[in-house]
């Protein structure tokens, strides 16, 4: 069986000739010399090789790798092949959600440097652009994203049936989840606020970060009901702990490290499932400070030092220990569904582990 790092370092390398390919493609016809006259050299294939090689956990390809061991496709003289293009696919899926993301949450910033739509809206500020130079930008990372969908599909189009089918049901439950987070942002709160706000984590973080990607690469390898069974059990209980930790950075995390702002959620008033909680703890509590400053968080009306507020209340409510308190037994709970498990490859359980461990305690 191959290392995990030399996976990785075959994801990377297909990414490369995918990415190569694509600007190749989207130039075919054209004149030599022929540039964007907006965009310059900084055209849309580039702009998506920049989000996609820009760094990155990789937790997608290396999830998927191990539901592959896990399911036992090296025993089985499977395609080594197939997890790698998956893993490629996943990470160009995982590119067209973070350039639409960014756009429909106003993150100026991805992983430390401008966010696509900046970078675009700067070009065209440069580049003296007549029309509205941020619904230029916005809209030229919307094609980016739909570039990286378009390529990522190409991928999976050669991949078998039951793989492929997986494929669609994920990229299914990405963009619902993403429509469920924007209208669950107008709503705004409410008693079954934190239930709403689990429906969009489970289905943009947890789901097609950990549980579908365990599951296509088990898929790939050929798995029974009851090794899809147990990896479903874990990737459910660590997708979990892996959108609660996306919260936590989100709120608390060291912007050094994490590349975004510090409070980052709570300054765009994201309807995350903290925020759900802290609302219900103050209504619990009866702390009408609380609530007023978050109610005005939530609305996106905050006042200077709201956001800083607010994080505090979060903290003296208890909300931030007891996340930290359901990672941990996410954590466990994802463990103790593979642990032992007599369906399961002892190389891809011991993979799991450290994966369960990178998840749950990861900083960035």
């Amino acid at each position: 069986m191959r290392p995990a790092a030399a996976v990785l370092a075959d994801v990377e390398d297909l990414l490369r000739l995918r990415l190569e390919r694509l600007q190749a493609e989207w130039h075919h016809g054209e004149a030599d010399g022929t540039t964007d006259p907006v965009l310059g050299d900084a055209d849309l294939p580039g702009l998506l090789e920049s989000l996609v090689l820009g760094g990155g956990k990789r937790f997608r390809p290396l999830l998927c790798h191990w539901g592959w061991v896990a399911a036992g496709g090296p025993q089985r003289g499977e395609d080594p092949s197939v997890p790698v293009r998956l893993g490629a696919a996943l990470e160009l899926l995982h590119a067209f959600g973070l350039a639409q993301d960014d756009v429909m949450d106003g993150s100026e910033t991805r992983r430390g440097a401008p966010a696509v739509h900046v970078t675009a809206r700067t070009h065209h500020t440069d580049a003296g652009g007549r029309d509205d130079a941020q619904r230029y930008g916005e809209s030229v990372a919307t094609l980016v994203g739909d570039l990286a969908h378009a390529e990522a599909d190409a991928i999976v189009a050669e991949l078998p049936q039951a793989v492929r089918h997986l494929w669609w049901r994920t990229s299914l439950e990405l963009v619902r989840g993403q429509a469920h987070d924007l209208s669950e942002a107008a709503a705004g709160g409410g008693p079954d606020a934190e239930a709403r706000a689990w429906e969009v984590a489970r289905a943009k973080s947890g789901g097609y970060t950990v549980q579908r990607p365990l599951e296509l690469g088990a898929t790939a390898a050929g798995a029974d009901a009851g090794v899809l069974r147990a990896l479903g059990t874990y990737g459910r209980h660590l997708g979990e702990a892996f959108a609660l930790r996306d919260d936590l950075l989100g709120v608390w995390g060291d912007p050094a490290v994490t590349g975004k702002p510090a409070h980052d959620d709570l300054r765009s008033g994201k309807a995350t499932v903290l925020l759900a909680r802290a609302e219900a703890h103050a209504r619990a509590q009866q702390d009408e400070a609380a609530q007023r400053v978050l109610t005005r968080v939530r609305a996106q009306q905050h006042e200077p030092g709201d956001v800083e507020a607010a994080a505090a209340a979060m903290e003296r409510l208890g909300v931030r220990a007891g996340a930290e308190e359901q990672v941990r037994a996410s954590h466990a709970a994802a463990l103790a569904a593979v642990e032992g498990c007599e369906h399961l490859d002892a190389a891809g359980v011991q993979g799991l582990r450290w994966a369960a461990d990178a998840v749950a305690w990861r900083q960035k």
